[in-house]
């Protein structure tokens, strides 16, 4: 390590405030963003397709923006997604200003998945790449952890202070979050400098040769990896439900409850931060001991399933309010654990852009489970629209399963010194320390 890098302790302690403020800035419309749309003169559907363009924009980009990250540097990427973010969140709240539509909002929508693109992967990236150059000897399982707590935490904030807001106005929460996106930029400018890694040099002219490089190696390293295909194929099917039912939930359950109050959307998506970030102390915890990431990985998709056909099914509004909490805490648990488990088989050169090519394909999903959830909810019910996706999420776990069988050393979750005897047996030493190579070599 060189004298002048920092320590993996300030790496990290940056990146979890770089993430924190991040979610800060962007949960400040979480609770309120739908009921501002339908305020702006949407109707359901159109809300959805709105968010399904989004989405799908995402989709397009993740690659070339991925590819960008592991090229010209993922600190270049960030900024960028600081910049085109703070860009299109002034346009949504211009467009409903003009109640432009849903043409314009299209068009925002699109600028928004443009900037979401630039952030996924770059900062995961940068994480591991800056530990791997300044001597990290620690589990990114809860790294990954810690992370997702501090993004709950922001979340908590962020949406009861957007509900706030909203009651003063529901543009309100999108100006102070484009504000908060300026303060992120000058932060990340200062602390965040690309470290472990040697940006390509590129020019316009070789960029798209250079692209279809490491578009060809991340599918070398990505899809036809076993294991990476089958955590992505998860994550797609698991993806059809997430955003359409977050998006759902505020006029579903104002329904629910009889009351058009926004500050009550606000403290629902605070519940939601808290009980992802239960689901994120269950990895910290479990990460002590030695076991296998694809136990978390199935209790966790098993039972948020469960717990969305639930919410369908129920005319409760404090059931069904129950039953998402408890779907939210296991995807707590799911992403973390996924987030290591790649990040375990993924070699550097490549990691931006295969955790690129995950969103991608995810996004991908999570597009058409937008499209098809909104078009049942339209015509039948939002309550039709949680039951129906909850019975299609079930099917990642025999995808899950597949991965299990695969009896990886990567599966396994090396815990701390003398706390279990299963690591000695699957041939893993009982130590907190053991590297990806440590684990592919035992």
């Amino acid at each position: 390590m060189d004298s002048t890098s920092p320590s993996p302790n300030t790496v990290i302690r940056n990146y979890l405030i770089t993430v924190a403020l991040y979610t800060l800035s962007a949960s400040l419309i979480w609770g309120v963003n739908t009921l501002f749309l339908l305020d702006a003169g949407l109707e359901i559907f159109e809300v959805f397709i709105a968010n399904a363009v989004f989405t799908g924009s995402m989709a397009l980009f993740e690659i070339p923006t991925g590819v960008l990250a592991d090229t010209r540097g993922r600190r270049a990427s960030f900024l960028l997604s600081l910049a085109v973010l703070l860009l299109g969140t002034l346009g949504y709240v211009g467009v409903a200003a003009i109640q432009g539509g849903l043409w314009l909002f299209v068009v925002m929508s699109i600028v928004l998945g443009l900037g979401y693109t630039f952030y996924s992967g770059a900062m995961e990236a940068w994480l591991v790449d800056a530990l791997d150059a300044t001597g990290f000897e620690g589990k990114l399982d809860q790294i990954f952890a810690r992370s997702a707590m501090a993004s709950g935490a922001a979340m908590l904030i962020g949406s009861v202070a957007g509900g706030l807001l909203g009651e003063l106005d529901l543009s309100v929460p999108f100006l102070v979050r484009a504000g908060l996106l300026g303060l992120v930029f000058v932060f990340a400018y200062i602390t965040m400098h690309d470290i472990g890694f040697q940006p390509i040099k590129t020019t316009l002219s070789s960029l798209p040769s250079e692209m279809s490089k490491i578009t060809r190696a991340s599918i070398t390293y990505g899809w036809k990896q076993n294991e990476v295909r089958l955590l992505i194929l998860a994550g797609v099917v698991q993806a059809t439900l997430l955003a359409w039912g977050f998006h759902a939930w505020q006029p579903y359950f104002l329904d629910l409850l009889g009351r058009e109050v926004t500050w009550v959307a606000g403290v629902i998506a605070a519940l939601i931060s808290i009980s992802t970030i239960l689901g994120n102390t269950v990895v910290e915890w479990f990460t002590k001991f030695c076991g296998r990431r694809t136990t978390l990985l199935l209790w966790a998709a098993g039972i948020s399933a469960a717990a969305v056909v639930g919410v369908g099914l129920t005319g409760s509004f404090w059931v069904a309010v129950g039953l998402y909490l408890l779907s939210m805490g296991a995807y707590g648990v799911i992403t973390p654990v996924k987030q290591a488990y790649l990040h375990q088989i993924i070699p550097s050169e490549q990691r931006a852009t295969v955790i690129s090519f995950d969103s991608l394909l995810a996004s991908g999903g999570s597009m058409l489970g937008q499209g098809g959830l909104g078009y049942l909810a339209q015509i039948r019910s939002l309550s039709t629209g949680y039951v129906t996706g909850g019975i299609t999420t079930l099917l990642a776990l025999p995808i899950l399963y597949a991965l299990r069988r695969l009896d990886k050393p990567t599966d396994y979750i090396v815990g701390e010194a003398g706390k279990s005897g299963v690591c000695a047996a699957q041939g893993l030493p009982e130590v907190a320390t053991v590297d990806a190579k440590a684990r592919q070599a035992s």
